[in-house]
């Protein structure tokens, strides 16, 4: 498979010079004209090396380059070379301080840089193989405590987030199958596909699944809810898993949002998911709901690791702190995101959801770290032609 090279750089005639010879080299090209989009790319693409510009706008290269240094980690490495047009040691020095591998000055001969971009890839082959995994196959399930604790809401930028800045396959299912948000939220007609066309059909394998899902501008991939709540009923108990088993072959997280019943349809999603998010709030009703909930998933039988509290709005004043929360509830709160409701609303009401198109907003980066966390431990599983001088502006 090609390797793919992410090219940083807001010159549109540098784009296109270095597009152009490295396709002609048979490399995958992906492209961002400033820094913010080329850190974004970094972590939704996983690119197999990086040619940073200098001078960008929103963050330089120097920023991005030590950005990605500090979300990385040890567990991977990422080849990065800095183009400027700066000859000065001292830059050079910062460059590689910021974690550089490789410093090219304008002009440089494209016979050069390709040399330099073989030899870094090579050095650090070991990458292509952990690029190169299957797919994680990860159920998740979302559940609210009540209504309007947000669940959809955390459910919808949640699967954003995994694919655009983690860079995982997402599939999203609305599992609110009377009353599901997902076409409103995400501002998707009535005419789209829906689970209804799985269901009806005289057979269901995952060729048919992957016809009816619905791809969104974000990168995530959709299945619908019924268009209508009447046929809702045409979906089974037994439906849910067996559409998800499949997914779970296709994508490297399926993300099942799920209204508050405890009904057969809900049971059967929480028996096929590998983890149960249940979301929540700091209040007196739905902390009661909460203790119920738990109860009744130790009554089940399923381990304690597998159902993990979400506390939404984490920061909003209701008069029960988190620590007194988790004391009323006997356990833990895993994760918490902040609250920021105007922000959440107007996305909601634009059908712009804010990880795609407000993911630096404060609500963005408690999404994203939620994100993470849902991710780390699978990380920590799967980690072992005529040549042109190409000039500064």
């Amino acid at each position: 498979m090609a390797a793919k090279i992410l090219v940083v750089d807001d010159d549109s005639n540098v784009q296109r010079l270095l597009q152009y010879t490295l396709k002609q080299e048979g490399y995958d090209v992906v492209v961002a004209s400033d820094g913010a989009e080329g850190f974004r790319l970094w972590g939704a693409e996983a690119p197999d090396l990086i040619l940073l510009d200098v001078m960008l706008p929103k963050l330089d290269g120097y920023q991005v380059a030590t950005k990605i240094r500090t979300e990385e980690g040890s567990a991977s490495h990422v080849p990065i070379i800095m183009l400027t047009a700066e000859r000065e040691v001292e830059q050079k020095v910062r460059g590689l301080r910021a974690g550089a591998d490789d410093y090219l000055i304008k002009p440089f001969h494209p016979a050069e840089l390709l040399a330099r971009i073989k030899s870094l890839l090579a050095r650090f082959a070991p990458k292509e193989s952990l690029l190169a995994r299957p797919p994680l196959g990860r159920i998740l399930a979302f559940y609210g405590a009540k209504g309007g604790v947000g669940t959809t809401t955390i459910a919808i930028n949640t699967a954003i987030a995994l694919h655009r800045e983690l860079g995982r396959k997402v599939a999203l299912v609305d599992g609110n199958l009377q009353f599901g948000d997902h076409r409103v939220f995400l501002d998707l007609g009535l005419d789209r596909k829906s689970i209804v066309d799985v269901v009806t059909a005289p057979s269901i394998d995952a060729d048919l699944i992957k016809q009816v899902m619905v791809k969104h501008d974000s990168g995530i991939d959709l299945l619908l809810a019924p268009p209508s709540p009447e046929t809702a009923e045409l979906v089974r108990p037994e439906h849910l898993p067996f559409i998800a088993e499949q997914l779970s072959l296709l994508y490297d997280y399926t993300l099942i949002d799920i209204d508050k019943r405890l009904d057969d349809v809900n049971l059967g999603v929480f028996e096929a998911a590998d983890a149960v998010f249940v979301v929540m709030t700091a209040d007196l009703s739905c902390l009661k709901n909460v203790r119920l909930i738990l109860e009744t998933m130790e009554h089940l039988g399923y381990p304690a690791e597998k159902v993990q509290l979400v506390l939404n709005r984490s920061n909003a004043f209701t008069g029960i702190n988190v620590k007194n929360a988790e004391g009323a509830l006997k356990r833990t709160i895993e994760h918490q995101v902040v609250n920021e409701y105007r922000g959440a609303i107007s996305a909601l009401n634009s059908g712009a959801p804010f990880m795609f198109t407000k993911a630096d907003s404060a609500l963005g980066a408690s999404l994203l770290l939620f994100a993470r966390a849902i991710d780390k431990p699978v990380v920590a599983e799967t980690a072992p032609a005529k040549a042109t001088p190409i000039r500064a502006r």
